[in-house]
């Protein structure tokens, strides 16, 4: 059989095209940077109505012809995307067969996209990221990856083998080689790696790894950062001189430093990261206790039913996250999930890391919001302070709050992937993309491929979140 190329006899016809639009795009984005700098002295037309309009000039003829550049570059790589998974690697290559192995993928940000774009004037700030361009984009990159782990991690549906097996023959095997053995997916769609694994399937299965720690490991370091910053800010005194004192002393040592220092065999076998998740994992139980309560306390039997339908769920799970194998923290027997001990390292550190950063933008946050006459007029409607603080001052911070939250997870992938290149934190076999990284890189100059796919991946989920923080952040401006 026959080795692959990339884009089979569908490249006879979209290669081209690719070209012409990608030149396009290069050439009016250099034009749009250099009428930036010229200012045109604006025209006058007259409409046959009588009413008069400014002509839109150089800058307005560039920046049309750069927006339908790019609307030629996305519409040519839609073509990829839609010949591939029509032709597959039988006439598409290895871009076909890529594109057809991530069918539920397209099909899912298709049914996405049409619900949130038909609906989005009801959605709020959600509804108009679709607005944004660049918002667009990002949450399209995003979620593309989030659909990979889902479809891949989840429903073994993007495997086109297992990432843990080795072939015999496929050792640095470029992309699109056929296997030596029969049976399962003919093609090794982006090469072997140095023990003779799909590089494909461990760059599908590397997502599930990311998507899995990276937002939840950030959506408990806001929890504390949360909890702890919105009384700092609001009280003052002395609980911010101290709460302030300790995020500060955090901050001082350098963020890998610290890093890398949880996650080192001698650290975890003194059962620290252990204790360290009892008391940082029970922040979005006080959390979500003082919200209910906060809201619902002048109707106790309401409160008191919430709360139960709340927090016993989440205190079960709690107890069956801290409680782990050959740890200090080891008698819980309603152990309902077992997290394997170096992911369970990984999270608490994301947490602990980030969260004395988010504690110092809620209490900058905070001390602004709470000089705000909505907030005086809580107070004096007689309203508890963690009532003003978490229905009143939080959602009103909510803008800068969710554009941090996209970029936190962006810096969060970044950190799992350096942890994995210096094989820290995760199991050596782990297909996460930093420790595959790591593996491919002791070739690069002879077999690139190997570290090339999982890096491609790790820079467009970042761009994705990048570029969705700004989307965020310019419409949240506009709010």
């Amino acid at each position: 059989m026959e080795p692959l190329t990339w884009t089979g006899e569908l490249g006879d016809i979209l290669d081209p095209l690719l070209g012409i639009a990608t030149l396009a795009l290069a050439v009016t984005t250099v034009f749009a940077i250099l009428a930036s700098f010229v200012t045109p002295t604006p025209r006058i037309t007259v409409n046959p109505d009588g009413t008069a309009a400014m002509a839109e000039g150089l800058p307005g003829l560039v920046g049309r012809a750069q927006q339908n550049a790019l609307y030629a570059l996305i519409g040519t790589l839609v073509a990829y995307i839609v010949g591939g998974i029509a032709l597959g690697w039988q006439g598409a290559g290895i871009i076909g067969g890529m594109m057809r192995a991530f069918t539920p993928v397209w099909l899912s940000l298709v049914a996405l996209f049409a619900a949130s774009i038909w609906f989005k004037r009801s959605l709020g700030l959600y509804g108009k990221l679709f607005d944004s361009t660049i918002g667009m984009i990002g949450f399209g990159l995003v979620m593309f990856w989030v659909f990979t782990a889902i479809f891949g991690g989840v429903f073994d549906m993007i495997y086109t083998s297992d990432p843990l097996n080795q072939v015999s023959g496929m050792k640095n095997e470029p992309p699109g080689s056929p296997l030596t053995e029969d049976g399962g997916y003919p093609f090794y769609l982006l090469g072997g790696d140095t023990l003779a694994r799909d590089v494909f399937a461990r760059m599908v299965a590397g997502s599930t790894i990311v998507i899995v720690i990276a937002p939840f490991a950030t959506l408990f370091a806001f929890m504390v950062g949360i909890t702890l910053g919105l009384p700092a800010g609001y009280y003052g005194g002395k609980l911010d001189t101290v709460l302030s004192f300790l995020a500060n002393l955090i901050l001082a040592f350098p963020v890998i430093l610290l890093f890398y220092l949880l996650v080192t065999p001698e650290i975890v076998q003194t059962g620290l990261p252990a204790y360290m998740a009892m008391v940082l994992f029970l922040a979005p139980l006080v959390f979500m206790g003082v919200l209910i309560w906060s809201r619902y306390r002048t109707q106790p039997n309401r409160a008191w039913l919430l709360l139960a339908l709340v927090l016993t769920p989440m205190a079960l799970v709690y107890l069956s996250v801290i409680n782990a194998d050959d740890t200090p923290i080891d008698f819980w027997p309603l152990d309902f999930f077992n997290i394997p001990g170096g992911i369970l390292v990984v999270f608490v550190s994301v947490v602990f890391v980030n969260s004395p950063t988010v504690f110092r933008i809620v209490r900058g946050l905070t001390l602004d919001i709470k000089t705000r006459d909505y907030v005086a007029a809580a107070q004096t409607r007689g309203e508890t302070p963690w009532y003003i603080m978490l229905w009143e001052i939080l959602p009103n911070a909510r803008g800068p709050l969710i554009v941090d939250f996209c970029l936190r997870i962006g810096y969060t992938t970044i950190l799992l992937g350096t942890l994995g290149f210096f094989g820290l934190g995760l199991p050596p076999e782990s297909p996460d993309w930093g420790s595959t990284i790591n593996e491919g890189r002791k070739l690069l100059s002879i077999y690139p491929h190997p570290a090339i796919a999982p890096a491609l991946a790790l820079l467009s989920l970042v761009l994705g979140l990048n570029l969705l923080a700004d989307g965020l952040r310019e419409e949240s401006l506009r709010d």
